[in-house]
């Protein structure tokens, strides 16, 4: 099986593609496979890129346990890239269908992609309390629970990311946001995602705070989200965020699979 190893921000997948080759037919336990440090390939996950009727291409997300998940915005700049450089599309605007619903990306001039990550939704009006601490559900395609003006230690954050995952008061598990609002215009964030725990990024993420700190009053309709691997723009237009940052080929290979 022929792969393509691409990151954003660090937040780095194993890509292939259903265009060209058959894939095994156990998808999550691939992605396991696949995603393990030392004894795969080493990865956030797996994304699948198969045809669609609806769009330029599917694709689907596993995360590094074999969940499945919605949707990943630094993966969806990764797949507008991998279509445009593998010339299964010669446009520079990309559409694609996700679990979350149809997006488009726009592979920039320089080389960055911005996608359309469509409305990002704050389910509570006011934080709610989980195990005692206050947050605020996020519908970003994916769940989120983003913890504003909450920096915490690499205690807290290694004991709260796996427990607020896991907590019943969510019951399809989520990711989890720490947020450092640093002005009107950029915050700081830490992430423990869903399925895969720590990772240098998260595109949904960076929306779904993005959306939670507009919420509160505390940014404006345009920010610079700073992670762990680097920067995020992002903007409100039209009731939508859209999302600017990398998306880089690391290196290619065959899976014996």
């Amino acid at each position: 099986m022929r792969f393509v190893k691409m990151q954003g921000l660090g937040n780095d997948y194993v890509y292939v593609d259903a265009f060209t080759q058959t894939l095994p037919g156990d998808l999550p336990g691939l992605s396991r496979r696949v995603s393990a440090p030392h004894t795969g390939i080493g990865a956030d996950g797996l994304i699948v890129i198969s045809p669609s009727s609806a769009a330029d291409a599917e694709m689907r997300i596993f995360n590094a346990d074999g969940s499945e998940a919605q949707i990943c915005g630094n993966g969806l700049r990764c797949v507008a890239r991998y279509l445009r450089d593998q010339g299964f599309t010669p446009l520079n605007r990309v559409s694609i269908l996700t679990g979350a619903g149809l997006r488009t990306a726009d592979i920039l001039p320089d080389g960055q992609v911005e996608c359309d990550m469509g409305q990002v939704r704050i389910i509570d009006p006011t934080p709610v309390t989980v195990q005692g601490i206050p947050l605020t559900r996020v519908d970003a395609g994916n769940p989120h629970a983003v913890l504003l003006d909450a920096w915490p230690t690499d205690a807290d954050f290694y004991r709260l990311g796996p427990a607020l995952e896991n907590d019943p008061f969510f019951p399809q598990r989520t990711n989890v946001e720490f947020v450092r609002v640093d002005s009107a215009s950029e915050f700081t964030m830490r992430v423990w995602e869903r399925g895969s725990g720590e990772t240098m990024a998260c595109g949904s993420g960076a929306c779904a705070c993005f959306a939670a700190a507009m919420h509160m009053g505390r940014v404006g309709d345009r920010c610079t989200a700073h992670l762990a691997g680097g920067d995020l723009q992002l903007r409100l237009f039209g009731g939508r965020v859209y999302m600017t940052g990398p998306a880089v080929r690391v290196f290619e290979g065959i899976w014996p699979d």
